[in-house]
This record gives structure tokens, C-alpha cells and sequence, in this order.
């Protein structure tokens, strides 16, 4: 029987961020291709929602982004940077990706590993903040909140006629 490690609250976040925003950022490439092939402007996908009262593509990728920015500078004890909420284009969100994505880089595990029962409060609107211990801070609240925009971002695109399959999504190995 193959033996198990116990895995590191690092291990657990910053190289699954590091790859699906890598693969949001291919899915984005894939967006750009087909709005260039079918003669439309890729502007148009931006306000793409499933639903009226659904947040738009835009937001999605902008809260996937501040999932996984917050997620780690939280573990961290840290303050994430501040990324304005302006992005108008394909282009824009791919640099607001890559800008999270060169953020998260910079964290080094020694300041997330060890953070299972550190005291995590999450600002909320209106309301009091929300407490975790850090592990449950990671597993029920950023990551299923990261990947639950990140999905919704793919279904979107998928939607409007982009060709994305599973592959697509989980990036390359």
C-alpha cells in the first residue's frame, strides 16, 4: 500500500492557484481566438451571465483573482496588494491574472506552512466578520470560493459558444 504524506498548507494552495489561474489565462487565450474567428468583438463576453441576477464574466475572473490573493495573504498575516476593479477587456483580466499570479509567487511557504490554527477573519459586507482557523479558512472557504468562480468564468466562455473542454480547465499537468 503506498504510504501518505501529510500535506502542507503551501502545497494545498499556492501551486493550485499558481496552475488554474495558469489555465484561466490559456481559457482567456482560447476566448480571444474564437471572438477573432466568428468576427466579434471579445468586448461582448465580458457582460456574459447564465442568470440576470449573476455576477458578469468580469467579476468572475476579478473574484477568482482576489480568492486566491487574499487566500494566501491571509494564511501569510499579510495584506494583499490592491487591485482596482477596472479591467474592460480580455487583455485587462489577463493582466490582472498575471499580476496575482506574480503576487502569490512571491509568498514563500515558510510563511503559509504552520497556519492550520492561526485565527483568520474575513471582512464581510454588512455583517460581522467571519472567523476561521486557517485550515478551515483554506478548505471551505477560498478554495471552494476560488474554483466556484473560476468555474463559473469556463461556463460562461462554454456558453457563449467558446470551445473549452474538461482538459481546458484542469491546465496542463
Amino acid at each position: 500500500m503506498p504510504t501518505t504524506s501529510p500535506m502542507s498548507m503551501y502545497s494545498a494552495s499556492v501551486p493550485i492557484f499558481l496552475k488554474t489561474l495558469g489555465s484561466l489565462v490559456s481559457v482567456l487565450d482560447k476566448a480571444e481566438a474564437h471572438a477573432a474567428t466568428k468576427k466579434f468583438d471579445s468586448g461582448v463576453l465580458l457582460a456574459a451571465r447564465l442568470a440576470p441576477d449573476m455576477l458578469p464574466f468580469t467579476k468572475q475572473i476579478q473574484i477568482a483573482c482576489d480568492a486566491a490573493k487574499f487566500g494566501v495573504a491571509r494564511l501569510a498575516g499579510v495584506d494583499a496588494p490592491k487591485f482596482e476593479d477596472n479591467e474592460t477587456t480580455l487583455a485587462e483580466l489577463k493582466a490582472r491574472i498575471a499580476k496575482t499570479i506574480d503576487y502569490i509567487a512571491t509568498v514563500p511557504a515558510s510563511e503559509i506552512d504552520g497556519t492550520e490554527d492561526n485565527d483568520i477573519a474575513v471582512p464581510m459586507r454588512g455583517a460581522e466578520p467571519a472567523r476561521f482557523k486557517g485550515v478551515a479558512y483554506l478548505q471551505y472557504f477560498v478554495l471552494p470560493n476560488f474554483f466556484f468562480h473560476v468555474s463559473m468564468a469556463y461556463a460562461l466562455l462554454r456558453h457563449n459558444g467558446v470551445d473549452l473542454g474538461k482538459r481546458d480547465f484542469l491546465g496542463a499537468r
